[in-house]
């Protein structure tokens, strides 16, 4: 078994891996391979002749150039690779390869594709916006086991993107890809169909293209096209829902995915799962026979994993396979035992008991949804347990009552022509500690929300930079920038907030926003200027708090944890030794020792019994 780490669909929240892993008895143990400095493995395709040569599309490093991108191959099971396609340089260095695949039959067959494309923390582009205006993307053939490779040109578009590949099984002459492209302008990320890109069909091995179909649905996010082995006019497309399609890709509906959450992102189609025909039926006996379609079906989506045995009819959601994942989850009071709420990646935010007094324990039915969309931050009411303030994507906050079903919007919207409210994807909601009913949001002001979240005032300037050329959504439709990122009240003193914004300012008030004073400059390199993830406020000394930043959308991944007991005047790294290039995304302080604290970082959790001279993993986590 062979697995790719590290996310190909390129979101602005997309995390990295470490190369590839090899497990030669069933997944029990696992040995990583080499391509560590990958970052982004799209596919990997094994030799079905020779287990111990695999071909590994590596996309490379999203928020920076270089690394290990493009086409590699391996002939003894991982223990050397080779790079055997690649863009020209210097767009090598932000060129890499999004999708592999070798023909069933004969091997020595491989079809890639190269994909440029490059983050910032304000921005995305691909294709030729990556390079300059240069098209150095596209279909690429080889028939000698990629010792030499021919770009595929005819009837294909130029200025391509993203690209994702599928050859038949049951007629390898057929080659099917679904292409993004830029040619006569872009297409509105929201728009499911291409200007002149689109799902194009070879019958002749990749010598001539036709375009089938235009659709391709947010393609840096999905371009995964499968075709069933057993029926080369059964096509799969991924994108929000499954399509299908039984023509060969010219037509698609979506009637196969009724039952299963949106955005699908991984598909497998067992080989040999196709039934024995059956009689025809009198009126049917002279009617062709239907074509074989293979029955069984793996669908990966944003909620979780979904199985057919009738060819996407109808299917079963193994969810006994933990793969929700939280944004942020907080803890009441309730006695005798304390609630938690939260927000899923995707998945809504959710209420639930911490223990119930049933023997059978807890099930899904104690949890309660309480509001759409990807779920963050949620505050609990203090003075009804049935209210809560749960937050979606662009500080879209909710009153949820479950006594009574209502949900009232409230998020916070500026006098009729005044400048918009900028939020971030996860905009910061906290409730204050000292005033039961306040509630503090972060955008690119601080708001203060009161009398059960009705009203709401602004509390402080614009703490960001304002920088215009940065604060306007581009690209996949989630780059909100210049917004406050992290919003921290202090236990310990009545008033005392913090601040900290994407673009790398770092403020405080002692007056509940009467006056801010900036920290930024106050910050030693290489913290100085980078992304505030989170503040911890002690709940110790009213005067200390803890910074987490991070640059690696700068393409520096040194972990950065600061530390002030001097209300932010001066700052010491707390870092110790924690792994040299594993970012931090979180650091919490325990209630009770202020010595031990606990640190987040993109690989792994970590406690500190010293305050940060010394780390020690966490296993199994």
């Amino acid at each position: 078994m062979w697995v790719g780490s590290g996310e190909a669909n390129d979101r602005n929240s997309s995390g990295w891996g470490n190369g590839v892993y090899r497990s030669t008895d069933g997944g029990e143990n696992w040995q990583n391979v080499g391509l560590k400095d990958s970052r982004a493995i799209g596919r990997i395709v094994v030799d079905p002749k020779k287990p111990e040569v695999a071909y590994v599309a590596a996309s490379g490093h999203l928020w920076a150039d270089g690394g290990e991108r493009g086409l590699f191959k391996t002939t003894d099971s991982g223990k050397n690779w080779k790079l055997i396609l690649q863009a020209p340089a210097p767009h090598n260095a932000r060129t890499g390869c999004c999708d592999v695949m070798v023909d069933p039959g004969n091997p020595e067959t491989v079809y890639a594709a190269l994909y440029a494309r490059q983050r910032t923390p304000w921005s995305f582009t691909s294709g030729p916006a990556a390079t300059g205006g240069e098209d150095v993307g596209g279909i690429f053939k080889s028939t000698n086991g990629g010792a030499s490779w021919k770009q595929l040109a005819g009837g294909l578009p130029g200025q391509t993107g993203r690209i994702g590949l599928a050859v038949s099984a049951s007629n390898p002459k057929i080659v099917m890809a679904i292409v993004q492209s830029y040619e006569g302008g872009s297409s509105d990320i929201n728009d499911l169909r291409s200007r002149s890109g689109g799902v194009f069909r070879s019958e002749d091995g990749g010598e001539k293209w036709t375009r089938v179909s235009t659709i391709d649905p947010r393609p840096f996010y999905f371009s995964q096209i499968r075709i069933d082995p057993a029926n080369d006019q059964r096509v799969y497309l991924l994108q929000f829902a499954l399509l299908v399609s039984d023509d060969g890709g010219k037509n698609f509906r979506e009637d196969l995915s009724e039952k299963v959450h949106p955005d699908c992102h991984a598909f497998a189609i067992q080989p040999g799962t196709v039934p024995p025909p059956k009689p025809p039926k009198p009126e049917d006996r002279n009617k062709p026979p239907k074509p074989p379609v293979c029955q069984r079906l793996l669908l990966g989506t944003d909620g979780g994993l979904y199985q057919s045995f009738a060819a996407g009819k109808n299917w079963d959601h193994l969810n006994k396979i933990p793969a929700g994942e939280f944004y942020r989850i907080t803890l009441d009071d309730s006695k005798p035992y304390y609630r938690i709420s939260g927000g899923l990646q995707d998945n809504e935010n959710w209420v639930g008991p911490s223990g119930v007094q049933s023997k059978e324990g807890i099930r899904n039915s104690d949890w309660t949804a309480l509001s759409g969309g990807d779920g963050f931050y949620v505050v609990f009411d203090p003075s009804d347990r049935d209210v809560f303030y749960a937050e979606s994507q662009g500080g879209e906050v909710h009153r949820i009552n479950l006594r009574n079903g209502e949900l009232r919007r409230l998020r916070p919207e500026p006098a009729e022509g005044q400048p918009k409210y900028r939020f971030h994807w996860n905009s910061p909601l906290i409730g204050s500690r000292h005033k039961a009913g306040v509630i503090y949001l972060g955008g690119n002001c601080v708001f203060r929300l009161t009398d059960r979240a009705e009203k709401y005032a602004v509390i402080s300037p614009d703490l960001t930079h304002n920088d215009p050329m940065r604060t306007t959504a581009s690209g996949s439709g989630a780059e909100n920038y210049g917004v406050i990122y992290s919003l921290a009240e202090s236990p310990k003193r009545a008033g005392l907030l913090w601040a900290g914004t994407d673009d790398g300012r770092l403020w405080v008030t002692e007056n509940e926003g009467s006056k801010w004073t900036e920290l930024t400059n106050n910050l030693p390199e290489p913290a100085h200027g980078a992304w505030v993830a989170r503040i911890e406020a002690s709940a110790h000394d009213a005067n200390a708090a803890y910074v987490v930043a991070n640059a690696y959308r700068a393409g520096d991944d040194r972990p950065m944890i600061l530390r002030t007991v001097d209300l932010g005047k001066t700052w010491q790294s707390v870092v110790g030794d924690l792994p040299p290039n594993d970012p931090v995304e979180v650091v919490r302080e325990d209630p009770v020792n202020p010595r031990l604290l606990y640190a987040g970082t993109h690989f792994g959790l970590f406690a500190s019994f010293d305050q940060g001279t010394h780390w020690i993993r966490i296993a199994d986590v």
